[in-house]
C-alpha cells in the first residue's frame, strides 16, 4: 500500500470514529436505505382510468404501491416505474371496457387467434362474440359463466359454442375436440385455454400500472364484470369520507415534488358521482383543483374530475 492509500485509509477510519460508528454498521445502514419502502395505498369509489377508453369502478381498494425498478421510487408521470398489490379490493369493469381490453391488448397482434371481440351480458353469464382469424375469419359466440380459479385468475366456463349461428359444442364433441384446440392462445399474453374454457388473468391483460392480487370472487352484475381480491378489508387509514386515493409512507414523485414518508390524498371535488381519474392527465386535474397543507406537512388534493375538465374549461359546473 503506498503512502497516499495509508492515508486515505486513515482519514476514513478517523471519521468512522468520530461518528461513532464501525465501517461494517456504515455499509449496512447505506444498504438498507437504497431499498424502497412500498407505498401503502387506500381508495373509495374511484373510476380509474387505465386509458381514454378502459375504465373500471374501485369500489374499494387497500394495498401498496411497488417500485418496479431496484433502488428507485414511485413515479406518477411513469406509470411503468411502479406495480399495485391488491390486498383487499372490489373493482368491476364494463362489458364495453372489458372488450376494448381484449381486441386492444389481449388480441392485437397481427396473428392473434381472435379479432373483432364483443363482449355483452346475459342474466349471470357473459356472451363473448368474435371472429376465428386463422378460420377464414369465421363468426363465433360463445357462452359462458365466470369463476375464480384457485391461483386467482378467472375461469370463463363454456357452456355453449355456436359459429356462424349453428351449435358447435355438440360436434366439437362428438369429434373428441375442444375450445383449446380450436382456439390457440400460446402467444396470447395473460389468456390460457383449458379444454372448454378460457382463463383470463388480470395481472397481464391491462394496460399499466398493473395490478397485482389474488382474484378470490367474480359476478356478473348489470352490465359490470365484478372482481373481489383478497379477503376482508382492514381499517381505512384515510379516515375520511366522500370519494379518495389516499397514499401514505415510501416515497413518491409527482412532477417536481418529491414526498418523503409520503403523506398524500387526492379528494374529489364533486362527491356526488364517483372519482373521474386519469393518471396520463393528472396534471390537468390537479390544476383545476386546490390543495391544503396539514400540520404535519401532508397535502389534500381537492381534485376534479377527469370527465368534467372540458366543462370546467368552457365555464361550466
Amino acid at each position: 500500500m503506498d503512502i497516499r492509500a495509508r492515508s486515505l485509509a486513515l482519514r476514513i477510519l478517523c471519521l468512522s470514529i468520530l461518528a461513532g460508528l464501525p465501517l461494517a454498521q456504515t455499509a449496512g445502514r447505506s444498504s438498507k436505505a437504497a431499498s424502497p419502502i412500498a407505498v401503502q395505498v387506500a381508495m373509495k369509489n374511484v373510476a380509474y382510468h387505465f386509458s381514454q377508453s378502459i375504465v373500471v369502478r374501485i369500489v374499494r381498494l387497500q394495498g401498496t404501491l411497488a417500485p418496479t425498478r431496484p433502488g428507485s421510487i414511485v413515479v406518477f408521470d411513469d406509470k411503468n416505474s411502479f406495480k399495485i398489490n391488491l390486498t383487499s379490493a372490489e373493482i368491476g369493469i364494463g362489458c364495453d371496457a372489458l372488450q376494448e381490453v381484449m381486441n386492444q391488448h389481449v388480441f392485437s397482434a397481427p396473428d392473434a387467434p381472435i379479432k373483432n371481440v364483443t363482449i355483452a351480458p346475459k342474466n349471470d353469464r357473459l356472451l363473448i362474440r368474435g371472429q376465428l382469424h386463422k378460420k377464414g375469419d369465421l363468426a363465433f359466440e360463445l357462452e359462458g359463466t365466470l369463476t375464480p380459479t384457485n391461483d386467482g385468475r378467472i375461469r370463463f366456463h363454456t357452456e355453449h359454442v355456436k359459429a356462424v349461428h349453428l351449435p358447435l359444442k355438440g360436434m366439437l364433441d362428438l369429434l373428441g375436440l375442444d375450445l383449446a384446440k380450436l382456439i390457440n392462445t400460446k402467444k396470447v399474453q395473460g389468456l390460457s385455454s383449458d379444454k372448454d374454457d378460457l382463463i383470463l388473468n388480470p395481472e397481464e391483460i391491462f394496460p399499466p400500472p398493473h395490478i397485482h392480487g389474488k382474484v378470490t370472487s367474480v359476478r356478473v352484475e348489470g352490465n359490470d364484470v365484478v372482481q373481489i381480491f383478497g379477503e376482508a378489508p382492514g381499517p381505512d387509514f384515510a379516515h375520511g369520507s366522500g370519494n379518495y386515493m389516499a397514499y401514505r409512507h415510501g416515497d413518491l414523485r409527482f412532477g417536481k415534488l418529491t414526498m418523503q414518508d409520503a403523506d398524500l390524498i387526492l379528494l374529489d371535488m364533486d362527491p356526488q358521482d364517483p372519482f373521474d381519474f386519469y393518471l396520463d392527465r393528472y396534471k390537468e386535474q390537479l390544476m383545476a383543483g386546490y390543495s391544503k397543507t396539514t400540520e404535519s406537512f401532508g397535502l389534500r388534493v381537492y381534485t376534479r374530475d377527469f370527465n368534467k375538465l372540458q366543462k370546467a374549461s368552457s365555464g361550466g359546473n
